[in-house]
């Protein structure tokens, strides 16, 4: 019985020709052979099994090759070649930094680097996984990787290029490997079916090249599973059985219910779907995905992007033609909504229901929104300006009462009421213009009801009776809200001051009628007077009270103009410096200044005072 191999090793690449999907590198590695241009370190950094190793093994056979083709190709005749094919070759190392990662690792790699090839031209260093050593060993590795030997050649390899040191990367060729393509891993695959007699659909090729995501050894591995699982026959449902993929088809059912609203329909379909032991947050990533392709169809020139088995590229092109984009995009919102929040549900069957509940209805709530668009946009168009009738200016011969008790005769003037705090003003305006009317606009108008008095029956003698209402209310508001006023005196004002501090007292706030009852006033004119306080926390204390203070004492005075000014003057004790404590040898000596005996007394015994 053979050994069993992989495919990953067993078709492993041996020549640049047989790289898949990186032409762009094999191209530059051969030229820089065939003219004789090799640097003296790669860096080769990409994705996981997309070649990276390989490459640097193709290329330390390619260098020592006695015999180099045109094209700059290995012979695999030769010594060198047969050698390094059977893993013999002295002239190649091969470094796993993953588990090599210390200085004392890649100080044993220096000092190998010394001595010159037996055989060959070079010696080639692979160190694979590089970013996995230390910034010591990276450290200790600088200078041999800036100058070595005319001799040995340094390829790394990595898939975290952001992990290495600047100082590493400027002493490189740096060559980034891209993923593979699903055509490239396709015909990929079907050579190899071809090679082991498999009978495989292309629709399973497919799909495992979409689950590898453009990674050639995953695809490898997928496919020798399968063949295992299924005796060497790949089909379309066995790939989807082994992979724990849904079928699209559930997909396209899924989204017919939603188009139909049918909900009981969808909840069914969802069930059979979790009967078979696929979870909500696959079934929520797999339905993104399907809107996705859909709406990638919605437009041909995007439709190379479908990431689909080809067998339904025309039943995803078909179905986007009868879902509106508006649909889709609003579908996707939903969908990404509940896969981010399907962690943190206690119920994840009950929060991919409420998903799908909103995806079937998601149609009536668009044709709602749009309806109410479309009535919006409705009625704008329906308004129309109104028409007024020219109103001839009101002459006034009365004689109206200002602030200031003085007489003012109004003559083709409009007066209009202003208010300023809770007092009512009379102010006189110059006419507005008046928009002349539109005799077959009016009589399209409807008749106004009985209570409703047409603006046309407005005459002179009205407009008049109406002001002198507005004159009525207005006297009736002072008497209301008006308190007779009183002048601003300094027992009057000590009284008021007084009452205020008794409502704090009342109110159980004892500090602020403190501090108010230390404050001294002063009276600045009839409007005006001042506080004056001694320290900052009486000022904030009567800041505190502003609001409820002038309201208190404008309604006292009847006087809303009434204000206070708040002014801080530091006492004369404050002021004064105060004299700082003594320390005790301060203190020691104050009394020995005082006493001399103690002093005395201290010296004779030879005391020493701990100050």
């Amino acid at each position: 019985m053979d050994k069993f191999i992989v495919s990953a090793r067993k078709y492993r690449p041996q020549t640049f020709d047989t790289v898949v999907g990186q032409a762009h590198i094999t191209t530059t590695l051969k030229n820089a052979i065939r003219n004789n241009q090799l640097a003296h370190a790669f860096l080769f950094c990409g994705p996981r099994g997309v070649g990276k190793t390989t490459c640097a093994r193709i290329l330390a056979k390619s260098i020592n090759c006695e015999n180099i083709q045109k094209d700059g190709e290995a012979c695999n005749k030769c010594n060198s070649c047969k050698s390094f094919n059977e893993g013999t070759s002295l002239n190649i190392h091969e470094l796993d930094a993953a588990s090599n990662n210390s200085v004392d690792d890649i100080r044993t790699l220096t000092e190998q680097v010394r001595f010159a090839p037996q055989a060959g031209k070079y010696k080639v260093y692979i160190i694979d996984e590089v970013h996995m050593l230390s910034s010591s060993a990276f450290n200790a590795f600088l200078k041999t990787l800036e100058e070595p030997p005319p001799y040995a050649i340094f390829i790394l390899a990595t898939t975290e290029k952001h992990k290495i040191l600047p100082t590493i990367l400027s002493r490189c060729q740096i060559f980034d490997f891209k993923r593979i393509t699903l055509n490239d891993t396709v015909e990929h695959l079907e050579e190899i079916c071809q090679k082991e007699e498999i009978k495989s659909d292309k629709a399973a090729l497919q799909v495992i090249a979409q689950k590898s995501e453009g990674c050639m050894r995953d695809a490898l591995s997928i496919l020798d599973k399968i063949v295992s699982f299924t005796n060497s026959e790949v089909t379309y449902q066995n790939t989807l059985e082994h992979l724990n993929i849904l079928d699209a088809d559930y997909y396209f059912k899924l989204l017919d219910y939603t188009q139909q609203q049918d909900l009981a329909a969808s909840m069914l379909l969802f069930d059979d779907i979790n009967r078979k032991g696929f979870e909500g947050d696959m079934v929520l990533n797999g339905f993104a995905e399907f809107i996705r392709n859909l709406l990638v169809c919605k437009d041909e020139r995007a439709a190379v992007l479908l990431e689909a088995v080809e067998s339904f590229k025309e039943k995803y092109i078909a179905a986007a033609k009868k879902v509106p984009a508006s649909w889709l995009i609003s579908a996707l919102n939903v969908l990404n909504e509940a896969e981010i929040n399907y962690k943190a549900a206690r119920n994840k069957r009950l929060h991919v229901e409420l998903a799908l509940i909103k995806l079937t209805y998601l149609v009536q709530a668009l044709q709602l929104t749009g309806d109410t668009e479309a009535g919006k946009k409705k009625l704008v168009e329906s308004v129309k300006p109104l028409a007024f009738r020219t109103i001839p200016p009101v002459k006034l011969k009365s004689k109206l009462t200002d602030d200031s008790g003085q007489m003012t005769a109004g003559n083709n003037q409009q007066i209009t009421n202003n208010k300023q705090g809770s007092e009512a003003r009379l102010t006189i305006e110059e006419p507005v213009s008046v928009v002349k009317e539109d005799k077959s606009e009016i009589k399209s108008q409807p008749q106004t009801t009985s209570n409703q008095q047409p603006a046309t029956s407005h005459s002179p003698e009205t407009r008049l009776n109406t002001l002198e209402k507005i004159r009525q209310q207005v006297a009736k508001n002072n008497k209301v809200n008006g308190n007779s006023s009183i002048p601003l005196t300094t027992e009057e004002l000590d009284k008021a001051w007084n009452s205020f501090i008794k409502k704090l007292e009342e109110n159980n706030d004892p500090s602020a009628a403190t501090n108010f009852k230390m404050a001294s006033l002063k009276i600045a004119d009839a409007n005006c007077f001042e506080i004056i306080v001694s320290s900052n926390i009486q000022l904030k204390f009567i800041e505190q009270k502003r609001a409820t203070l002038i309201d208190h004492l404008q309604k006292h005075f009847g006087n809303k103009n009434l204000t206070y000014q708040l002014t801080w003057i530091e006492s004369a004790e404050d002021t004064e410096p105060k004299e700082k404590p003594l320390n005790t040898k301060e203190q020691f000596f104050k009394i020995a200044e005082q006493y001399p005996l103690v002093k005395e007394l201290k010296d004779r015994l030879n005391l020493e005072l701990d100050y």
